[in-house]
């Protein structure tokens, strides 16, 4: 299945900061996020309605992205920017030891969690061009996603990006998976308020 990313233009207009960690997944509400076709499909031919274990059904089944976009969009403000924070620290030292640019921007979002202040979000989005100039993708992303509360669709295009791009920076595909299945947890960890 692939990204979906085509479908994320505008795909939270509706967006509340409510509590959906016990949310019934319905293809109604799939349609109205934007989720793409063959998603769709993949929902309506299996039984589950419960979003934790449609999410877990997802990662069995290796449907990684999938499982990180609905993560994504099952969750508030304060979970996915933790959510991406938390991908972009994964890469960030290994990756850019000798750069401050990205823990910058790592650090910038971690401010908005609690305080998504203009001042904090300004902060925020200025760390993220430095870090996306550096090619520190992850991190940029983070920021970004912390950045972007007013617009939660690009929020989300954030969240998923960065987890996706963390996991994308591991040596081998073996190392992919575990980092995409490390990250995957800690988001369902999130939803669950365990974290």
């Amino acid at each position: 299945m692939a990204y979906c990313l085509d479908y994320f233009n505008n795909s939270l207009d509706n967006f509340k900061n409510e509590r959906r960690e016990q949310m019934k997944i319905t293809t109604k509400w799939l349609k109205q996020k934007k989720a793409c076709p063959s998603g769709i499909t993949w929902f309506e031919e299996q039984k589950e309605t419960d979003s934790i274990k449609v999410l877990s059904k997802l990662i069995k089944e290796d449907k990684f992205e999938d499982a990180n976009w609905l993560i994504v969009h099952l969750m508030v403000y304060k979970q996915y920017v933790s959510y991406v924070v938390y991908a972009a620290e994964q890469v960030f030292e290994k990756k850019y030891p000798n750069d401050k640019r990205p823990g910058d921007a790592i650090n910038a979002a971690k401010k908005c969690i609690d305080d998504p202040s203009d001042e904090n979000k300004a902060a925020a989005r200025a760390a993220a061009y430095a870090a996306h100039a550096a090619a520190a993708y992850a991190a940029a992303y983070a920021a970004h996603a912390a950045a972007a509360y007013a617009t939660d669709s690009a929020a989300v295009v954030a969240a998923f990006a960065a987890a996706d791009s963390a996991a994308d920076s591991a040596d081998s595909a073996d190392a992919r998976k575990k980092m995409k299945l490390k990250i995957l947890k800690y988001g369902i960890k999130l939803l669950k308020g365990e974290d």
